[in-house]
This record gives structure tokens, sequence and C-alpha cells, in this order.
């Protein structure tokens, strides 16, 4: 922090377009706004701020402010003078009052996970270019009717609140994509009957040896492992995926352990083997079906300037048949998903893997939710808002696939898939055993 400040007063960031400071701030340092005609990005989060200065909008190219895990009580009023900021972070504070000052008009992605929010003011439905809600880990009862005026909205994050009910007109939101609910009082009888399936095979820590990590995530760390089921068995290679107990961007891990659960078995999900029992420490924990190290993730997650699509290699490309295979095999394991009552609410290409010849794996349950079959309705309106996920996925293939004359068939039928995956009315979307039996159907013509 020192050194940063040190490098402002003597003038050596003079120019500079982002600057981050972290570690012990009490007060906002006044030599940032030397940087007032450059400055685009600016992430103060880790210190022990509770205030921002009322003059903040000098910052006047300011698009981007990170304050989390500061102790705010308050999302300051200020940041609504502040003409230029779309993306706002005050994640892992102690917010409990968000006043409709506080709300930039050009407002597009705002986080606020892991707070004391209650109420959203009516304001934001003024909001219109609002493409990304992160509300996850909150106190919210309820969502402000004014929110349906929020079009853009594509991904809200509303688990572990304590919300009594999903409002009819959300669904309704015409590029909404990706939701996100579980460990609402509402959704919490379905996740519990996950997490006491008795038929999921409990595995005893000590006939687990953990090796390398192979990953880790906001819910949790994955390992590299050898299961022996009983003495004198071959030890058999597996993941196991511990769990973190704190609140994530999209929701509490315990309820991405009861998705994964209640997902049951499909060829595009990877398996889950059992759960971890008698953990020393009491962790919760997976037992998982090692994944074949020739699958690679689709893509990379969003961007801050791209908000809600994901960022693929610049040499990403695909041949026709190797599309159509990735959209089969995510549909199809979409399609279980929701035949279970399931939304994974998190259909992106970062969270899928394949193996560069058509075969596709979706994973990270992390933002699933559960739903009742028995309400048809909802559940009808839940899997077309995936569909729409699942549309954006094929434009994004689409846009990387060779063209190529002997496959205009294959191309024909994408397009006109992803034409209807993304319309704005969605009752008049497909469901997915609709897009897998279309899928389907190319696949087993001659030459595909």
């Amino acid at each position: 922090m020192t050194r940063t400040l040190d490098l402002l007063r003597s003038g050596q960031l003079a120019g500079a377009t982002s600057l981050k400071i972290a570690g012990g701030l009490t007060e906002f340092p006044r030599e940032i706004f030397d940087l007032a005609d450059t400055l685009e990005v600016l992430d103060l989060s880790g210190n022990q701020l509770s205030s921002l200065p009322d003059d903040l909008p000098r910052l006047r190219k300011l698009r981007i402010l990170f304050c989390s895990d500061n102790p705010f009580t308050a999302l300051p009023d200020v940041l609504g003078q502040c003409e230029q900021l779309s993306m706002v972070g005050f994640k892992a504070n102690r917010i409990r009052t968000v006043s409709g000052q506080s709300l930039p008009r050009a407002l597009r992605w705002l986080i606020l996970t892991d707070n004391e929010i209650e109420t959203l003011p009516a304001e934001i439905g003024a909001c219109t270019q609002l493409q990304k809600l992160m509300l996850a880990g909150n106190r919210l009862q309820r969502l402000p009717a004014e929110l349906a005026d929020c079009t853009r909205l594509e991904l809200i994050r509303l688990a572990a609140n304590r919300l009594t009910e999903l409002p009819a007109w959300l669904m309704q939101l015409p590029r909404l994509a990706w939701l996100a609910y579980a460990g609402n009082p509402f959704d919490t009888p379905l996740e519990s009957a996950a997490l006491d399936d008795t038929s999921i095979h409990a595995i005893p820590w000590h006939a687990l040896q953990l090796q390398e990590t192979l990953g880790e995530g906001a819910s949790g760390v994955i390992y590299r492992a050898l299961y022996r089921s009983a003495e004198g068995h071959a030890a058999q290679p597996v993941a196991v995926k511990l769990f973190k107990g704190a609140v994530t961007s999209d929701g509490l891990p315990h309820c991405e352990m009861a998705a994964c659960i209640g997902a049951g078995r499909h060829a595009s999900l990877i398996g889950v083997l059992g759960r971890v029992q008698d953990h020393p420490a009491q962790t919760e924990g997976l037992v998982m079906a090692l994944i074949d190290p020739r699958f690679t993730n689709l893509a990379g997650p969003p961007s801050l300037n791209s908000c809600t699509r994901d960022i693929y290699a610049a040499d990403a490309r695909f041949e026709p048949a190797a599309a159509l295979g990735i959209a089969h095999d995510i549909a199809s394991a979409a399609s279980h998903l929701h035949a279970h009552g399931i939304m994974h609410g998190d259909l992106y290409a970062h969270n899928i893997l394949h193996d560069g010849e058509g075969h596709a794996l979706l994973g990270d349950f992390g933002a699933a939710s559960f739903y009742g079959l028995d309400d048809t309705v909802l559940a009808s309106l839940l899997q077309r808002v995936e569909v729409r996920a699942f549309g954006c996925l094929l434009e994004e293939l689409i846009e990387r696939t060779e063209q190529q004359e002997s496959a205009a068939d294959v191309m024909g039928t994408l397009e006109k898939l992803r034409n209807a995956c993304l319309m704005d009315q969605i009752d008049q979307r497909p469901a997915f055993g609709e897009i897998v039996r279309t899928l389907s159907g190319v696949m087993t013509q001659p030459d595909h």
C-alpha cells in the first residue's frame, strides 16, 4: 500500500488508467485525484474503508470500482453521481442499506454478494443497462417489482437469501439466461432431500489418499486421489472435492453438493462416486470420477469488459461435426438435469470441458438450484431461461466454426436452433428435449 501511495505522490503513476491499493486504508487517499483525467479502474478492496469522498465524481473517467472486503454499512450515495461508472463491486462488506441515489444510471454489473441487505430500492428499475446482478448471501425477502424494467438483465444471483418465492415477472425478462436461487426458504426442502439421499455411497476418509491439487474455486479444492474400496483391492484414481464453508458469488457450497448428488448419472456429467465420510475436520466432500486429461476448458470466464460473455482463445476454431457434438452433449446433459428438477444456473463455455472431437462434459454446479417437477408452469419457465443460456453457447460455437459446404445442413440446424433459443418471448423457446431430438437427427444423417 505504502509503495503505491509513494508512487502516486511522486508522480510516477501519472496517466495511469488502473489503480489498486490494498492493506489498511482507513480513508480514501486524496492523491488518487491526481489521476482524475485518466483513471478508469479503481480497486480499493481489502481495506478498512467505510465511506467515499463526496467529490468522487471528479474521477470523470471512472468505469469500474471495487471496494470488496471493507466495513461499509451502506452503498455510498456518491456512486450515483459518477456518470461513467458501469461496474460496482462491494462484496463481503457489512452493507445493510442500498439507497436509490447510490445506483449509477450507466450500471451494467453490480456485485453486492455476502452483505446484510434486506431490501433493494425501486430506483434499480432505472438502471436499464444492467446485465449482471450479484446478490447471493444477503437477507432479501423480496425483489422490487421495478427490477422488471431492467430488460437487459442476463445474469442474477439470488442464492442464500430469505426469498419465499421467485416472482413470476423474473422469468419473463427477455434476456435472462443465468439464474441461481438455491439456499432460500422455498428451495431448502428439495436441497435437503438430495443431501439425505441414502443411495449415495459413503466413502470413508481413511480409504482416500490425497495427492496433488487439481484446481481450486470459490466453493472448494479439488485433489487427485487414490481410493481403495476394500482391503486387498487395487487403488482407483479419483478426484476429491473438499468444500469450503463460506458463501460464494453463486451461493452456498452445501447447495452445490446437493445438486451434484441429485443430478444422478449421465454421460456428459462428471460422475459422483460417493460422499466423503468421517473427515477429521468434518469437512464435506465428494468423490468423483477422474476426468481424462484430453478434456480441456472450452473457454475462459467473462472479462470485466465482456461482462456476460466468455473469452475464447484467439485461435479457437471448431469443425462443424465437433461443434454439433458439443451442442448435442450439453443439451442432453441439461435435459437430464431438468428431468431431475435441477437448473444448472451457469451453463457457460467456461464450465464445459471438451476433447476437441465433439465430446463434452458439463461441470461446476456452484449455481445449481432445485425446483419441484409438480409445478409444471415454473418448471417450464426455468428450463426455458436456461435454454437461452444454451442459445448463447450456440452463438459462440457458430462464430468459431469453420464454414464447409459439405456441412451446410449442420450449420443451418445450429443457426435455426440458436435463433429459437434466443427468442425474447420465453414461451417461444424450445425445451431441451426438443433440442436434443433435433441435434440427434442431424448426427444420424450420413456423413455426420
